[in-house]
């Protein structure tokens, strides 16, 4: 549905959320971000014992419903039967954030001969997310109602990261990024729109192990002069969650503070 005005443009009171990988990092962010603004939030990740410490943290604060399911993204059953828990448990999904992945970098010519991390990459960074878009998406079109998909790529799926290697995520992220725009067109008719934001580097619990002068080397850098941080990715992501962007599918947002400007 698209807004006539800005009256309650960015609720989501009374929309239903799966964020992948929720728990942690600029998942959390996003969990929290759509929490702030109404939505119910079904967490899909592993760990649940630090989904359950999320869920609690946010019921005391926001009036939605809190559920976590565990889901590995890589098992299409995993998916499969998670997806269906939460619709049983929601009644409705009307919005997928694919956001669980994580980095696999190194030169192509130094990995094994099963090319376990480039493979790897894809499995979990593009394939992970195709399996939740097929069964939300299909969950989606049969209501009639409309959703929309998130996909958090990375500003490396647009450029060549120096002088660290990341041939596997990049390739991942940027074939992701395509899938975003393709979906965005096919999609479209079924009042499903699907957009992707792509983060630069950003604080969360994969960046706070980086040491301080690796970090400081990055950040001089980045135009804006600091990282990004997850809440203002959970910030993007409720602006495409919301009736607001109803005008926007097939597009990706980059929020890298400019970094990618220089590459």
């Amino acid at each position: 549905m698209h807004i006539t005005n800005m009256e309650n443009a960015f609720s989501l009171t009374g929309k239903t959320a799966i964020v992948t990988g929720g728990n942690r990092g600029i998942g959390l962010g996003i969990t929290t971000a759509l929490a702030h603004h109404g939505a119910n939030v079904a967490i899909f990740c592993r760990n649940e014992e630090s989904a359950k410490a999320v869920i609690a943290d946010l019921s005391g604060k926001y009036t939605g419903v809190f559920r976590n399911y565990k889901c590995d993204i890589t098992n299409y059953e995993d998916c499969k039967a998670s997806v269906k828990a939460a619709i049983n448990d929601f009644g409705a999904i009307n919005i997928l954030v694919n956001n669980a992945g994580t980095g696999f970098g190194g030169d192509l010519l130094d990995m094994d001969e099963e090319l376990s991390q480039w493979f790897g990459a894809f499995d979990l960074d593009l394939h992970g997310a195709a399996r939740m878009s097929y069964l939300v998406g299909k969950h989606m079109r049969e209501l009639g109602n409309g959703g929309r998909v998130i996909n958090i790529t990375s500003n490396a799926g647009a450029i060549v990261n120096k002088p660290m290697p990341l041939t596997p995520y990049s390739c991942a992220k940027a074939a992701l990024n395509h899938l975003t725009k393709c979906l965005g067109n096919d999609w479209a008719k079924y009042g499903i729109r699907v957009n992707a934001i792509a983060p630069g580097y950003t604080f969360s619990d994969m960046s706070i192990h980086m040491p301080d002068d690796m970090k400081q080397a990055l950040i001089d850098k980045i135009p804006i002069g600091r990282f990004g941080e997850a809440i203002e990715i959970g910030a993007l992501a409720v602006y495409l969650a919301s009736d607001a962007s109803d005008v926007m599918t097939g597009v990706v947002l980059t929020a890298d503070g400019g970094y990618s400007l220089g590459m």
